[in-house]
């Protein structure tokens, strides 16, 4: 099994990606293989709801990060998204990242577990966190919880460790993905497969 876990902030090694690679060494003790995913400070184009992404699988952008990432999703098992926060939002990198993500390569997410987590120095997370969760609800992704609010406070890597809680917090996070991810293996031998969802009815609010 694999789990990718997405990096929004432009630091590579900064406070999200230390909370990422708390998450990511329970998984490794759980024998499940991690990926961590640079989005990095270069342009991440928007969604500009074109449509050109229709039963194609991929984006019609191809010069960032998302079609990779789509291809990447496609093979693996569960998801952890990732964000500092700004201004009481997640990173613009990675909710346009997101929702391209999501619109054009959905069917590589749906009903894979995921979480998201956000990093700050003091306020923001829960508007943050509110604003990136709702991509896996449309998706019918089970969603990983923990202990408390997936956040951690800090402004520096070294600050971020010092938060025992929310750094107990991510390593819960790890534990009950690792577990949800065993249930879905187990199902899946025993014959239980994701139900085929309902599509047919497209309704706007106008009429």
């Amino acid at each position: 099994m694999k789990v990718l876990l997405f990096n929004g902030s432009p630091r590579e090694n900064g406070c999200t990606f230390t909370a990422l690679s708390e998450i990511a060494s329970v998984l490794n003790s759980q024998d499940t293989e991690t990926e961590i995913l640079q989005i990095g400070n270069k342009l991440v184009q928007d969604c500009i709801g074109c449509n050109g992404c229709a039963e194609k699988g991929k984006c019609v952008f191809n010069n960032d990060c998302v079609n990779v990432w789509i291809e990447k999703a496609k093979s693996a098992d569960g998801f952890i998204f990732g964000t500092p926060v700004y201004y009481a939002h997640p990173s613009g990198r990675i909710l346009s990242a997101m929702d391209r993500l999501f619109y054009a390569g959905g069917n590589a997410f749906e009903h894979k577990p995921a979480a998201v987590i956000a990093s700050a120095r003091r306020a923001g997370t829960t508007a943050t966190l509110d604003t990136i969760s709702k991509h896996l609800g449309i998706a019918q992704m089970p969603v990983i919880s923990s202990t408390y609010w997936n956040m951690v406070h800090g402004n520096t890597p070294e600050q971020i460790k010092q938060d025992m809680e929310g750094m107990q917090t991510m390593r819960n996070i790890g534990a009950n993905m690792a577990w949800i991810l065993k249930c879905i293996e187990a199902g899946k031998k025993s014959g239980i497969f994701a139900p085929h969802a309902e599509t047919s009815a497209w309704t706007n609010f106008i009429r």
